[in-house]
């Protein structure tokens, strides 16, 4: 596989494996998915509403536009207007496409009465949402108009700040074990001078120490960073770096008191009275555009066999095979796996095992495996193994598939 100082751009490898692609007509910074793209994309997003459920997390799902006066509460159209798309005028009223998610959280969490004993109120999406970005910043799938973004918002006590960012870090560290990838860099984003910030300068040093103090009792090593803060607070911010060494931010952690106090947001208290709540901002895998965008250049397209668009490939040696193989397929996809067929008409075997190369496995299935009920692996980093039953080897592929293991086989597992 790919050596170490290989660099990739994804914008050529996405196109070269049939993840994504461009028309003209649906315009620049809007990219459409292909049928192993979506595939990719689709296990992404199941695995981090997996990560959240079992961090306590409830989904929901908002409209991508609201009247622009909901983004005038948030200070959206204030602050941010500049990156938003024009109003729609419709029956008078005037609508504007999302630039994030967090208003609509809002009001979500605004819809009911809440009781300090429901508190952390852990609510996720992945959501559309819309930046209308300068034709000459687009690229690929880093800097897009239509941006599918893994967000939540947890509305918590000002006491259960620290430990609720704290554990946003922790499931960002998990993810990104199970993507094989790795932080470049924390920054610690602070405001910067100019009016592109909320005014108060009490609430941004709150704001910051709480995030300050996270990442100290984490042992991150973090730098501070003026001008890189939300509108409305600072914000921690997981930075990843290509190839050639550009960094972006992939996940975030914020902390805003702002919003809480624009949308008059509450929860009773264990005194009886009404005490407003802190929203801490948190989103795991940042946009799935740009998560996927790095994926393929870190990976070279060789993705983890949970993430991979194909996980196995059935290969019948003869066409006397053809029928084992089509069984060893059914019995993978009945246990929830994507495997596929490589038949003989599709060239002789090395040609196909080449055409398969970046998919985990490739069973490889020959008249002495036809008689046996048996498979012999061929692992993708160019490991042999022998030959095993066939429902043993599907079942300890679906078991690496379950665990989002990196590793693509685990030699110690039981039989």
């Amino acid at each position: 596989m790919r050596e170490e100082t290989t660099v990739y751009d994804h914008r050529k490898l996405g196109r070269e494996l049939g993840l994504f692609d461009t028309d003209p007509l649906m315009g620049a910074g809007l990219p459409y998915w292909l049928p192993d793209g979506a595939t990719v994309r689709h296990a992404l997003e199941e695995f981090i509403r997996g990560a959240e459920r079992r961090a306590g997390y409830r989904h929901v799902a908002s409209p991508v536009l609201a009247k622009r006066e909901l983004y005038e509460i948030s200070g959206h159209w204030s602050h941010y207007s500049e990156d938003m798309f024009p109003p729609m005028e419709l029956g008078g009223e005037r609508f504007v496409l999302r630039p994030s998610l967090c208003p609509h959280h809002a009001l979500i969490y605004r819809s009911r009465a809440h009781s300090y004993r429901e508190l952390p109120l852990r609510m996720a999406e992945l959501g559309g949402m819309y930046r209308s970005e300068l034709s000459g910043v687009l690229g690929g799938l880093t800097r897009v108009r239509a941006i599918q973004l893994n967000d939540a918002h947890i509305f918590c006590t000002e006491e259960q700040v620290a430990d609720e960012a704290r554990a946003a870090l922790e499931l960002i560290g998990g993810a990104y074990r199970a993507l094989g990838i790795r932080p470049a860099r924390y920054r610690l984003s602070l405001p910067g001078a100019g009016g592109k910030y909320v005014a108060d300068p009490a609430m941004w040093r709150r704001a910051a120490a709480v995030l300050a103090d996270v990442l100290d009792a984490s042992g991150l090593a973090y730098e501070a960073v003026e001008g890189e803060a939300a509108f409305y607070g600072p914000k921690i911010d997981v930075q990843i770096a290509d190839g050639a060494g550009r960094e972006s931010t992939l996940s975030t952690v914020q902390v805003d008191f702002h919003q809480p106090r624009r949308f008059d947001l509450r929860y009773i208290g264990p005194d009886g009275g009404r005490h407003r709540p802190v929203m801490v901002h948190r989103s795991v895998i940042g946009s799935v555009e740009r998560a996927v965008a790095h994926l393929v250049e870190h990976h070279g397209g060789a993705f983890p066999a949970w993430l991979a668009p194909t996980q196995l490939v059935a290969l019948p040696v003869s066409e006397a095979e053809l029928p084992a193989a089509t069984d060893l397929v059914r019995r993978c996809l009945d246990r929830g796996l994507r495997a596929e067929l490589a038949g003989p008409e599709q060239g002789s075997l090395g040609a196909r095992v080449r055409a398969a190369r970046l998919v985990p496995y490739q069973a490889v299935i020959g008249a002495r495996e036809v008689a046996d009920d048996r498979v012999a692996l061929r692992l993708r980093d160019g490991r042999r193994l022998d030959p095993l039953p066939a429902d043993e080897a599907s079942a300890r592929i679906q078991a690496m598939v379950d665990g989002y293991e990196t590793a693509l086989w685990d030699v110690d597992a039981p039989a």
